[in-house]
Order: C-alpha cells, then sequence, then structure tokens
C-alpha cells in the first residue's frame, strides 16, 4: 500500500451519545506515523459515517493527559471547569483539553489551536456526564499504545 495512504491500526471502543451518534476511538497511520483519532461518528436515514468533529493526538500526547483524564473524579459535578493541559503536537499547532460548558452543557473539549492563540475547528466535545466511559477509553487507547506497535511499512 502507498506510504500516504490511511490505515486503521487498531479499534479501541466507541462511546454511545444520543440521536445514534458516538465517538469512536482508534489508533491509525498515516505516511507511517502512528497517531490516535478520537472522531464522532453518526448513522441518520441518509448518511451512516464520520462527521468532520474529531481530533488527532500523537501517542505523547495520549501517554500524558490519560492519567490526567483519570484522575477526574467520577462524578460530573464534582469537576472543575478549566484546563487539563496543553500539548504541543507540531511546531505551530498544540492541543488544549478542558472542560467547560457549550450549549448549556458540561463537558470535556479536545480542541487543535494554532500558535497558541488561535481556536481552529479541528475538536470534539464530549458530554461531562460520560466521564466513566471517556476514562476508560483513554486508559485503553494509553494501553494499546503500550502494546508492540506493528510494522507500518507491512500496510
Amino acid at each position: 500500500m502507498s506510504e500516504s495512504s490511511f490505515t486503521l491500526l487498531r479499534d479501541i471502543g466507541s462511546l454511545l451519545l444520543e440521536n445514534g451518534e458516538e465517538v469512536r476511538f482508534s489508533i491509525d497511520a498515516y505516511r507511517g506515523y502512528r497517531y490516535v483519532s478520537v472522531r464522532r461518528y453518526i448513522q441518520t436515514d441518509s448518511f451512516a459515517g464520520a462527521t468532520r468533529d474529531g481530533i488527532t493526538l500523537t501517542p505523547e500526547i495520549v501517554q500524558v493527559l490519560a492519567p490526567l483524564v483519570a484522575a477526574l473524579p467520577d462524578d460530573p459535578k464534582q469537576i472543575k471547569d478549566g484546563v487539563l493541559g496543553k500539548f504541543a503536537k507540531r511546531p505551530g499547532i498544540c492541543v488544549v483539553v478542558s472542560v467547560g460548558t457549550f450549549r448549556g452543557r458540561r463537558g470535556v473539549d479536545l480542541r487543535q489551536w494554532q500558535e497558541d492563540t488561535v481556536r481552529t475547528k479541528k475538536g470534539i466535545w464530549i458530554p461531562l456526564e460520560k466521564i466513566k466511559d471517556i476514562k476508560l477509553l483513554f486508559s485503553a487507547t494509553k494501553d494499546a499504545l503500550n502494546d508492540a506497535p506493528p510494522e507500518l511499512d507491512e500496510f
């Protein structure tokens, strides 16, 4: 397969939301690099598949972020709003993970920022009432990244 093609290496799991929506965690490869994908999928009468809502994280970000998420209380009411962390993704791009309110609901926001000052559209918001599932998925992703990765040139 071409080095520039997308390859799903491992499906970690999904978080069921309302209205036929789900957030899927997976480990993928593109151009020879592994990354973690956190993306919203929908299923309607006219469409089934990935939406634009999502973000990719480097394995290094997940290794640091998973313990931070695991340390959050299981009760969403006990979680304070604010930034959990800011992580460099590549030069000029970082990922900010925060807890806050969007459209009247609290959630965890994973958002890509450009030059530390410009919030981009790349990201995903996950409802905070799913915190136990979020913690499990980040933990499973971290564990999967620690397993021996398949050789990327096999794909």
